[in-house]
């Protein structure tokens, strides 16, 4: 009942303040467990989440600095969204993730950890991609322009609505293992992967740290 007040509210609001392009959609896969990475730009990326999926079974992982809040305290509950510790191996939030993740559900992650407060792709960090890589589920890399904080409040103060681009690429699937190099090698080849699929859906000058990248190139 919580889920669907808050995504009732979330699409009231959105539909109030910004105009909402969604291409790709029927790349997200309708009856299996799977990955979405995005970009993280701003502080309505995971308000997207719900705006776009009707699923029940979604699952956020909520930086554990939200965990002192009131506010964010009860929206994490009402989604039935996981804290983790960002800064140091977090076995119980992990195991949660995986169980939901192998059950069937929907996991979203940002690679990169944090906002990027340019707008432009930080360099992603390994954790979300080992879930998906452990579950062996397919991963949807995902797009996201419009939603950067500094748009959102200069547009907003204008009273201008905002103009929200989202983008979903074509799900694929990492091998479970490469002969010849050790996990860590791995991951890192498997980070860059998901985010180059992500940079190639994004314009140009918001690739960021990937913007040179080989893989990308190919893509491109």
């Amino acid at each position: 009942m919580a889920l669907k007040i808050v995504r009732g509210l979330i699409r009231l609001i959105m539909r109030l303040i910004s105009r909402i392009e969604l291409v790709g959609m029927t790349n997200l896969p309708q009856a299996e467990g799977f990955v979405i990475a995005a970009n993280h730009v701003g502080r309505l990326d995971a308000a997207m989440i719900y705006h776009v999926l009707d699923r029940d079974d979604v699952i956020v992982l909520v930086a554990e600095k939200y965990q002192k809040y009131a506010i964010t305290r009860w929206l994490t509950k009402a989604v039935d969204g996981i804290f983790i510790d960002r800064f140091n191996p977090d076995v119980r939030a992990l195991r949660m993730a995986m169980k939901r993740l192998q059950d069937g559900g929907l996991l979203a992650i940002a690679p990169e950890g944090t906002r990027s407060k340019s707008g432009s792709l930080l360099a992603a960090k390994p954790g979300g991609i080992y879930l998906a890589w452990k579950a062996g589920v397919p991963i949807v890399p995902i797009a996201l322009v419009g939603t950067e904080d500094y748009e959102v409040r200069r547009r907003l103060k204008r009273f201008r609505r905002l103009d929200i681009r989202v983008v979903a690429g074509p799900a694929f699937s990492l091998p479970v293992e490469a002969k010849g190099k050790g996990r860590a090698a791995l991951l890192q080849d498997y980070t860059d992967e998901v985010m180059c699929r992500i940079a190639a859906l994004l314009p140009e000058e918001k690739r960021g740290f990937y913007a040179d990248h080989p893989r990308l190139m190919e893509f491109l």
